[in-house]
């Protein structure tokens, strides 16, 4: 048997214990998911009382570095912090060990790419305030604000997404970027904080 038939015949044992094993659990704890979902790796969840994850048609959730080109840092992690916050991914999207963690709501569009490692986070998880900083939980003071990511956007890997944030369809957001304000359609977008460097079908300068 050659070596690259024995890695298909092990990556599809592997796609199959996936399917039998790490779907099942994820649909007892409430995440939504259509049946043509992918999950490759164990991903890690946790979801808040009455919050809600939804995760689109043929989406792939890479949580495995020996699927992925680049290989990845951590698994696939989806995070709900409060009641009545929302994770929802559209169809045909595909991410690799990112980090989605939302304290109001996430949206994600149909067919978008989310590079290896990125992260997307609508809340400071800590109060500005610096009295009790380090054990103030109160909802009120730590800042939350919702992230809209819409169709067929390609983040670039280890970019950070932060609260309030706007990334208008067919955009690109460059590796290691950090987006701290809306970006908008089919724009490229890097640096920190990331700005506007040009936009999808002008000439290059």
């Amino acid at each position: 048997m050659s070596g690259q038939l024995a890695q298909r015949i092990w990556y599809r044992i592997r796609q199959i214990w996936w399917r039998l094993t790490i779907m099942p659990a994820l649909r007892a704890l409430g995440v939504e998911m259509e049946v043509s979902v992918q999950i490759q790796g164990k991903p890690i969840v946790g979801m808040a009382t009455n919050s809600r994850i939804r995760i689109g048609a043929r989406c792939v959730l890479c949580s495995d570095s020996e699927s992925t080109a680049l290989g990845i840092n951590h698994p696939v992690v989806l995070r709900t912090l409060r009641p009545g916050a929302e994770i929802v991914i559209g169809d045909d999207t595909g991410m690799s060990g990112g980090a989605i963690c939302a304290a109001a709501s996430i949206r994600i569009g149909e067919g978008c790419l989310i590079g290896a490692n990125v992260t997307l986070a609508d809340t400071d998880f800590h109060a500005i305030k610096p009295a009790n900083r380090r054990y103030n939980k109160n909802p009120e003071e730590i800042n939350a604000a919702p992230i809209v990511i819409e169709d067929n956007v390609f983040i670039g890997a280890n970019a950070i997404v932060l609260k309030g944030v706007t990334i208008g369809k067919n955009s690109v957001i460059g590796a290691g970027a950090i987006v701290t304000r809306d970006i908008p359609a089919n724009a490229i977008a890097a640096g920190n904080p990331a700005r506007v460097i040009h936009y999808i079908g002008m000439d290059v300068p």
